[in-house]
């Protein structure tokens, strides 16, 4: 996993279990690696994976079965889906909002590029 400077390593690996319930590569009732085995795989300590499993344990999003290991808890994918909206519109969208203003992005191009986003047409950067 590659990490940035930008949030904490704990709460990257927090969003990184998110998308794994957000796309249903995890669902509900699943076992999820161990401390250490996540911290082996990714290649951080296993206090900051501790972390992570702790922050989502108090949203509710995983659960801890005494000698049986961590699991996708009930509800996770609703609970993670309204924490990353919540996260998002809080931390990411002021600053995404002060770009397309400062660059002049109209709102119909950027609908537009979006519908072309979702539909999996990426754009070649290079053509104009």
């Amino acid at each position: 996993m590659e990490f940035h400077k930008k949030d904490p390593i704990f709460l990257q690996i927090v969003e990184m279990i998110c998308e794994k319930i957000l796309t249903k590569i995890w669902v509900e009732g699943d076992k999820i690696p161990s401390v250490r085995e996540l911290a082996v795989n990714i290649e951080v300590n296993p206090n900051t994976v501790m972390r992570s499993y702790t922050y989502l344990q108090e949203k509710g999003i995983i659960q801890n079965r005494r000698g049986i290991g961590y699991y996708v808890a009930e509800h996770a994918y609703d609970d993670t889906l309204e924490l990353m909206k919540t996260n998002f519109i809080r931390n990411d969208l002021p600053l995404f909002f002060k770009t397309i203003k400062l660059l002049d992005i109209d709102f119909d191009e950027l609908k537009g590029r979006f519908k072309k986003f979702k539909e999996g047409k990426q754009e070649d950067e290079n053509q104009q």
